[in-house]
C-alpha cells in the first residue's frame, strides 16, 4: 500500500511518499500568529547582503527549536492512516502520480520517539509547530539552539489546520522571529527553510517559491506555498523565512518517491496561520464554523446556463434542511457569491471563510438564484454539528407516463421514474426527476460526463419530475439562446451539477 504523510518513528525513518518533516511526521508547516495581534514583539531579521544569507541565519536560528515527543506505545497506537494521509493519497491518485510501496511495518519499541521542529514566537516561551508533530504525544521536550533541553506543555492544537502551540519556561527571555507577509510572496521569490532534518542538528536550506495556492484537499485551509528548498524528516513545524528573515510559512510536507527531498515541499502561509495560532493561545482549541452545504466550482458553462456574469462563486450542489444553510434558506442550485460582505471567487474561498467563523456568529450571505441576487442571514454552526441533518426528500410517488423523450441536440434520452425503473436502478422511494435512458457518443451530454442511470433532478435550477418536463425545460433553454443548460444530477449518494453545452452547426 502507498503511504503519504505517514508518521515515522526514529526507529523507522524512510519509506513514504508524502513524507513528514518531523523525523516521524509529515512536513506540514503552518504559520504562527501575528505579533501585533498577540501583543508580542520581535526583532526583524536583516536583509541579505552581498548574496549571503549569513545575517538572516544568525538572527533567526537561535529562535528555531527541536521538538522531541514520546509517543504512545505500539499497543496503544493505531495503524490506521491519518486523515492527512488519506487526503494526500486521494489527491495524488487523481493526478496519476505513482506512490511508492510502503515498507513492511516493524514492531516499535515500548518508548517510541518522534522528532520535529518549531519556532519561538514570544520571549516567555510560546512555540509554534505542526499538530502532527505533537499528536498522540505523552511527553514533549524542546531543545533550544544552544543545546538546552526543557520540558514543554501543550497549549492548544488544531488538526484541521495542522497547527499546535507548546510552551516552555526558561530562566531568561528567549529569542523570537518576526512575522512577514506571506501574501506578498510570488513564484520565484527566494526563501530559506530552517529545521532539524533527521535529527542531525539545526540546518538551513535555500530555494525559491515554486508555486502559490496549492490545494492538496487536506482541509478548509489548503493554500500551500510550494518550495524547492530541501526539507526532510524532522523539518516539520520549522519556519520558512523570506529574504528579510521574517516568517512567511511553516514547513509541513514533502512529496517524495524515496523518503528524501526531491525539491517538492509545501508550507502553510503565515497570513493564514496567524489567526489560528492566536486563537489557540487564547482558548487552547478552535471550533471551526460550519454551514452544511456541498459546493462545486462555477464553470463558464454553468455561469452561462444560469445567467451569471462571471464564472465565480460556489455552486451549491446539496444542502441539508437540518443545518445552518438549510435554516437560512439556502437552496440547491444557489451560487454563493459573498459572505459577510466579502466576495466569494471559488469554493475554496467559501470553505476558508466559513472555517474562520465562530459558531453562533451571524453573517449575511449573498446568493444568485433564478437570475437575481438575494441576501440571506445565516447563523453559523460549529464542528459538532457537521454530522447532523439528513438531506430532505420528497416522499410522494411519481406518476410518470413512462414515455421516453429524446434530445438529439445534446445527445440525451430520458425516461420517467416508474416503479420498474426505480426497482431496476435501486432508487429510493423519495427519488424524483427523470432517468438518463441513453447517451449518444461524442455528443455534448456524453462529453459533459452524464451516464446512463443518472437521475436529473433539476434543469437550470428548476426541479423536474418527469422526462417530458425535463425535455421542455432543456429545449426552452436552447430556444432562449443559452450556450449551455445546467443539470443537477443524482448519482448514487452524490449530487453534482453538470453544464451541458448545446451543439452548434
Amino acid at each position: 500500500m502507498s503511504t503519504i504523510l505517514r508518521r515515522y518513528h526514529i526507529a523507522a525513518l524512510l519509506g513514504a511518499a508524502f513524507v513528514a518533516a518531523p523525523l516521524a511526521m509529515p512536513l506540514f508547516l503552518h504559520n504562527t500568529p501575528a505579533f501585533a495581534q498577540a501583543g508580542l514583539s520581535a526583532v526583524p531579521g536583516p536583509v541579505t547582503s552581498g548574496g549571503s544569507f549569513a545575517g538572516i541565519v544568525a538572527s533567526d536560528k537561535p529562535a528555531v527549536v527541536t521538538i522531541t515527543t514520546e509517543m504512545k506505545t505500539q499497543e496503544q497506537a493505531t495503524d490506521d492512516a491519518t486523515p492527512f494521509e488519506e487526503q494526500f493519497r486521494q489527491f495524488f491518485g487523481e493526478q496519476g502520480i505513482p506512490m511508492p510501496q510502503q515498507q513492511p511495518k516493524q514492531r516499535q519499541p515500548q518508548q517510541a520517539e518522534a522528532l520535529g521542529s518549531g519556532f519561538i514566537i514570544s520571549p516567555d516561551g510560546y512555540i509554534v509547530t505542526n499538530n502532527h508533530v505533537i499528536d498522540n504525544a505523552t511527553a514533549i521536550k524542546v531543545t533550544l539552539d544552544d543545546g538546552t533541553e526543557l520540558p514543554a506543555t501543550l497549549v492548544g492544537a488544531d488538526p484541521k489546520s495542522d497547527l499546535a502551540v507548546v510552551k516552555i519556561t526558561a530562566p531568561k527571555p528567549l529569542p523570537v522571529i518576526s512575522w512577514g507577509d506571506s501574501d506578498r510572496l510570488k513564484a520565484g521569490d527566494q526563501i530559506l527553510a530552517i529545521g532539524n532534518p533527521f535529527g542531525i542538528g539545526t540546518t538551513v536550506t535555500a530555494g525559491i517559491v515554486s508555486a502559490r495556492g496549492r490545494d492538496l484537499h487536506s482541509g478548509p485551509y489548503d493554500d500551500f506555498i510550494q518550495i524547492d528548498a530541501p526539507i526532510n524528516h524532522g523539518n516539520s513545524g520549522g519556519p520558512l523565512v523570506d529574504v528579510e528573515g521574517k516568517v512567511v510559512g511553516i514547513n509541513t510536507a514533502i512529496y517524495s518517491p524515496n523518503g528524501g527531498s526531491v525539491g517538492v515541499g509545501f508550507a502553510i502561509p503565515s497570513d493564514q496561520a496567524q489567526n489560528v495560532v492566536v486563537r489557540l493561545m487564547k482558548d487552547g482549541s478552535i471550533q471551526h464554523g460550519f454551514i452544511g452545504v456541498q459546493i462545486q466550482p462555477v464553470t463558464p458553462d454553468v455561469a452561462n446556463a444560469i445567467g451569471l456574469a462571471a464564472a465565480e462563486g460556489a455552486l451549491v450542489a446539496k444542502v441539508d434542511a437540518d443545518t445552518p444553510a438549510g435554516r437560512a434558506g439556502i437552496k440547491t442550485g444557489d451560487v454563493i457569491t459573498a459572505l459577510g460582505g466579502q466576495a466569494i471567487k471559488s469554493p475554496r474561498d467559501l470553505s476558508r471563510m466559513v472555517a474562520d467563523l465562530s459558531p453562533g456568529q451571524k453573517e449575511h450571505v449573498t446568493v444568485w438564484r433564478q437570475g437575481e441576487s438575494r441576501e440571506l442571514l445565516i447563523t453559523v454552526g460549529g464542528n459538532d454539528t457537521q454530522s447532523g441533518g439528513q438531506p430532505s426528500t420528497d416522499n410522494g410517488q411519481q406518476q410518470g407516463d413512462a414515455s421516453s423523450q429524446s434530445l438529439p441536440m445534446i445527445g440525451l434520452g430520458l425516461a420517467d421514474i416508474t416503479p420498474a425503473v426505480r426497482q431496476a436502478l435501486n432508487l429510493p422511494q423519495g427519488e424524483t426527476g427523470t432517468v438518463v435512458e441513453s447517451i449518444a457518443p461524442s455528443k455534448p451530454a456524453a462529453e459533459a460526463g452524464l451516464q446512463v442511470g443518472d437521475v436529473i433532478v433539476s434543469v437550470n435550477q428548476t426541479a423536474v419530475k418527469s422526462a417530458s418536463a425535463a425535455k421542455a425545460a432543456i429545449s426552452q433553454a436552447g430556444k432562449a439562446g443559452r450556450k449551455s443548460v445546467l443539470l443537477l444530477v443524482q448519482r448514487g449518494d452524490a449530487q453534482t451539477y453538470l453544464a451541458v453545452p448545446f451543439a452548434h452547426g
